[in-house]
């Protein structure tokens, strides 16, 4: 323990976790194992899928890949953890280790945010300016726009990591989540972290909105150039590859809202929990498998690897 005045300063955080351990809690904690094994073959799959067919080799399946590997080190960032603690019991974690879990964890959800922003912007070109789309689409743009995407979500995840742990915390040390979330870390300083809460919350608001306006602007484009197509085949088709995308957008995007964008007031620690786990874990596993089931340049790709397999000649696929 340090002291500081009359107070003691907590020398680390104590994570209370998911669940309990009842029979029940048992069971949703093995669907999360089922979920992140799931997510970790899928999402490793796809990028393999991706570097292995030159069919994929465009700019659409290249922001794939980096999505999928978002995905994956995103959950890996929170659900071994959640799970060692859950199995052994304890939850302590450094000041070190929470700042670093805040440092990953936000800089991974700020780069997805950017990235499917810029993902919506080359939906766009491809389909308002097919003839332009590899000029404008163009390998060093595509290594840009993903660089650009790192940039951004490790400049706000390092800036909140640093700051968030420059408070003295001296009161209680459980945090009442199953990882380092700001909010809930923030609860449990022991000095006024309401400037700091209100300009996180305003940060908060960019990293979404900015995005979130690209997005919105690129598909209010593309839906005003498929309605002015004359062929019913092309307007399938441009619908077929968008919806995929926005099915991922929304369910990143409104779990991230629901969180981030909802003043503390209206926040309880439940449903803080629940929706946390939706974006930390549902939506790592579901952004493969919406991409590949409707993609038939996907499942050419898997039916190929299968059929270069031993094991795929001898049952006869490919």
């Amino acid at each position: 323990m340090v002291w500081m005045g009359n107070q003691t300063l907590i020398p680390h955080f104590i994570l209370l976790g998911l669940f309990t351990h009842s029979p029940l809690h048992f069971f949703f904690f093995s669907i999360i194992m089922v979920m992140f094994l799931v997510a970790l073959s899928a999402n490793g799959l796809m990028i393999l899928l991706i570097n292995f067919d030159s069919r994929l080799h465009s700019p659409m399946y290249f922001f794939l890949s980096w999505l999928s590997l978002m995905d994956l080190m995103l959950i890996s960032t929170i659900v071994p953890r959640m799970a060692v603690d859950f199995l052994l019991g304890g939850g302590a974690i450094s000041f070190t280790g929470c700042g670093l879990q805040i440092l990953f964890f936000l800089t991974l959800l700020g780069d997805e945010c950017f990235l499917l922003a810029f993902m919506a912007y080359d939906r766009y070109v491809a389909i308002s300016n097919p003839l332009r789309y590899s000029v404008v689409m163009s390998r060093r743009v595509c290594w840009i726009m993903v660089a650009g995407s790192w940039l951004f979500g490790l400049v706000d995840g390092l800036i909140q990591a640093v700051f968030t742990l420059r408070f003295p915390y001296c009161s209680s040390q459980e945090i009442d989540h199953f990882f380092c979330d700001v909010p809930t870390v923030l609860k449990l300083a022991c000095t006024d972290t309401s400037l700091y809460e209100t300009m996180n919350y305003v940060c908060c608001m960019l990293m979404l909105l900015l995005p979130f306006s690209v997005i919105s602007a690129s598909y209010l484009w593309i839906l005003v150039a498929v309605l002015c197509m004359h062929s019913t085949e092309g307007r399938q088709k441009a619908f077929a590859t968008c919806s995929s995308h926005m099915a991922v957008v929304s369910l990143f995007y409104g779990a991230a809202m629901i969180t981030y964008m909802r003043p503390q007031a209206y926040h309880s620690s439940k449903q803080d929990k629940v929706v946390s786990a939706f974006y930390t874990m549902i939506t790592p596993m579901l952004n493969p498998l919406i991409y590949s089931l409707r993609n038939k340049e996907v499942t050419g790709a898997l039916r190929k690897l299968l059929g270069r397999c031993p094991c795929g000649r001898e049952t006869g696929l490919g």
